[in-house]
């Protein structure tokens, strides 16, 4: 039994069956404050922001990618200057009023 290992309940495995972990892409972001730091590709915004601080998961709005302004759902996948807007900033009045206008639009066609 040169390539199998049994464990202490009696499980068999083989080394020649496992497969190698997939390299994962990274992307570089760069805070406001210039640091930057290497994410896997396609990481979302809010789960960048939640492994900073829920506070600032919880305050935030939307993100910027190089100055547009995006979902934080959406998946990051090249590198990119990143910035949250948070409930306060001046941009986050005009995205929770887009918002607000189609959620009227909605209520008003379902009438």
């Amino acid at each position: 039994m040169p390539d199998k290992h049994e464990s202490a309940s009696g499980f068999q495995y083989s080394i020649t069956n496992l497969k190698p972990a997939e390299p994962t892409e990274k992307i570089a972001l760069t805070f406001p404050d210039g640091t930057k730091r290497e994410f896997a590709k396609g990481i979302t915004g809010l789960d960048i922001a939640k492994g900073i601080s829920p506070s600032l998961a919880k305050r935030t709005v939307a993100m910027a990618l190089d100055g547009v302004i995006v979902d934080l759902a959406d998946p990051i996948e090249h590198d990119a200057k990143i910035e949250f807007i948070a409930r306060d900033d001046p941009r986050a009045l005009e995205l929770i009023r887009h918002d607000a206008a189609h959620v009227l639009a909605e209520a008003v066609q379902s009438l």
